[in-house]
């Protein structure tokens, strides 16, 4: 990059005139090789060779929606890293919760954390939920290269609709597919190698109008029931103290649930567990 400034200083003129409100289109032209959909990989799979990140789950509640996530990362039948965080604010009212290649899947939050921030500055107002979802879309797209040798990164995103004519219909929920298709979702839904069981909890466990309080625990239950039979998810660790990542995203914005509350709830679920193992 610095190459392309002349001697008196002046940013190159693709800073001056990118004439586009995304970050990642501005990026494509004055830095492409910085995308990770664009970098050249060997011929071959690659899935092994990377940690992975696995079970994210989400609920649409009578405030808003909550989205959590195991902490582990495997890496084939080791574990990589056992308090990875998964869950993340993409801005003020939407959640992004990331599965698949943890590296890859880290950057692609960063960037489309920054690629809202670039167009609410450009354009000086927030994107609608969708055009949120479609930009993540994009995306996801953009790395289809990879994710077809083995490095794929499939994203749970949700958030609050602040154009929602009935607040408590504001939650939203979207998947996507590894060619970036969006889908929205309805109540809830699940991504990641424990997602088959987390969703199947969520089915008896879920319904309608669920205060955030309840929702919350429902999302620890059913990651504890993924725990319970895919290995690469990891259920609440009271040893070392690692909890599940549960974050709300309401009228109020995007909030963290703290330790010491994450604790209370995998705590009583746990409990609830040694005295009905089947929940």
């Amino acid at each position: 990059m610095a190459a392309a400034f002349d001697p008196s200083g002046r940013l190159p003129d693709v800073f001056t005139n990118a004439r586009t409100s995304s970050f990642t289109e501005f990026l494509s032209v004055a830095a492409p090789e910085l995308l990770p959909g664009r970098r050249a990989l060997p011929p071959g799979m690659a899935a092994d060779l990377a940690p992975h990140a696995t079970t994210i789950v989400a609920l649409a509640s009578s405030d808003g929606v909550v989205m959590a996530g195991d902490r582990r990362a495997t890496m084939g039948n080791l574990i990589a890293q056992r308090d990875i965080e998964k869950v993340h604010p993409a801005d003020a009212y939407s959640l992004i919760g990331i599965a698949g290649t943890a590296g890859i899947g880290i950057e692609l939050m960063r960037l489309f954390q920054v690629e809202l921030e670039h167009y609410e500055k450009i354009e000086g107002t927030m994107l609608s939920l969708d055009g949120k979802a479609n930009r993540l879309a994009a995306m996801i797209r953009g790395n289809l290269g990879a994710a077809m040798q083995g490095l794929a990164v499939i994203p749970l995103f949700a958030g609050f609709d602040l154009a929602a004519a009935d607040p408590a219909r504001a939650g939203r929920i979207f998947s996507f597919d590894v060619t970036g298709g969006p889908y929205e979702e309805t109540g809830y839904d699940a991504i990641g190698s424990g997602s088959l069981f987390a969703k199947s909890a969520l089915k008896k466990r879920y319904r309608a109008g669920l205060s955030t309080t309840e929702a919350a625990r429902s999302a620890v239950e059913a990651l504890y029931d993924a725990a319970d039979d895919d290995t690469a998810t990891g259920g609440p660790d009271l040893t070392r103290r690692i909890y599940p990542v549960v974050m709300t995203a309401t009228a109020d914005g995007t909030q963290r649930l703290s330790d010491a509350q994450t604790a209370e709830i995998a705590n009583a679920v746990v409990t609830g567990r040694m005295e009905n193992p089947g929940g």
